[in-house]
């Protein structure tokens, strides 16, 4: 088994010429203060085994229990935080090229898994032995390959484990696809009419999709989206409000601010300042984004 909060650490004076594109962390090391007063917005795709405590993570503004043999599957872009001081992890970190050329869909490992009995100890297995030779191989370039398919093996392992999943309906299909232009493009276009031109179908086809999967409107998921991005950069960086809405596509700060609000129930301003001292056991959030409603448990002492 992982050693509660323990890692291999690398020697002294190990630095490599080669890229790092696997690696192995404590879940403290992540945080940018021991308290993690703020979220911290993630570069790189995570896996984190939870090893001992009991406490929540909060990825995306949603709640999430931990225990022994708790995975959450963390995708970078995302923000994370972990206020718990008895909430020890390993964490599995790796470069969006990693997988590259690989037969694995990091995709299809849930956000939220209680790993049990045969499944937990095979999984803590694999990641034991991933840091072990993360920390042994570090710098030789021959162990590139031997770590990729180490962490294709370990994705592959966890999306075996739990039920199997049917066979998606045509409307899950093409939400999915929608999903994944809205992703390339939130910040450049709103309009539905974009997005069904580009997967060369209708408006109506679009919207029938996302309420049969989500409960909401084309336009809906896509202003969700938005919001959760902006969302994220006011709690994890102290980027100005008014950049953080030319980034996101909005040409005047008031239009920003409208539609901010519009979407979270208060101003971006407000929800800053919520965040960075939210009451004890609660979270400041937007709605929850549609596809992480459908991928984890219901979140637990949550205010919007």
């Amino acid at each position: 088994m992982v050693p509660s909060g323990q890692l291999p650490q690398p020697p002294v004076n190990a630095a490599s010429p080669f890229p790092v594109e696997i690696d192995t962390l404590a879940l403290a090391d992540l945080a940018r203060d021991p308290g993690w007063r703020r979220p911290v917005l993630l570069e790189r795709d995570l896996l984190v085994l939870t090893t001992g405590g009991h406490g929540d993570a909060e990825l995306d503004f949603q709640l999430l229990p931990c225990r022994p043999g708790t995975l959450l599957r963390v995708h970078a872009g995302q923000v994370l935080r972990c206020p718990c001081p008895q909430l020890d992890a390993t964490v599995v970190r790796w470069d969006a090229g990693a997988l590259r050329g690989l037969e694995v869909d990091p995709d299809a490992v849930p956000a939220w898994r209680q790993l049990a009995g045969e499944d937990e100890d095979a999984v803590i297995s694999e990641v034991s032995q991933l840091a072990v030779d993360c920390v042994r191989h570090r710098g030789v370039p021959g162990a590139r390959g031997l770590l990729r398919h180490q962490l294709a093996v370990l994705l592959l392992r966890v999306a075996l484990t739990g039920e199997a999943q049917p066979a998606p309906r045509p409307e899950e299909d093409t939400f999915r696809r929608l999903c994944r232009e809205v992703e390339r493009d939130y910040q450049h276009t709103r309009r539905v009419e974009d997005y069904a031109d580009r997967l060369g179908c209708s408006v109506r086809t679009l919207t029938r999709a996302c309420l049969a999967v989500t409960g909401r409107s084309a336009k809906q998921v896509i202003d969700e989206r938005v919001a959760l991005q902006a969302s994220r950069l006011l709690a994890a960086t102290d980027e100005p409000i008014a950049r953080i809405g030319r980034r996101l596509g909005f040409s005047e700060p008031t239009n920003f601010g409208r539609f901010f609000t519009r979407e979270v129930g208060m101003s971006p301003g407000a929800f800053r300042a919520a965040r960075e001292d939210p009451p004890p056991g609660q979270v400041v959030r937007p709605r929850p984004p549609v596809e992480a409603a459908h991928a984890r448990p219901e979140p637990s002492r949550s205010l919007r």
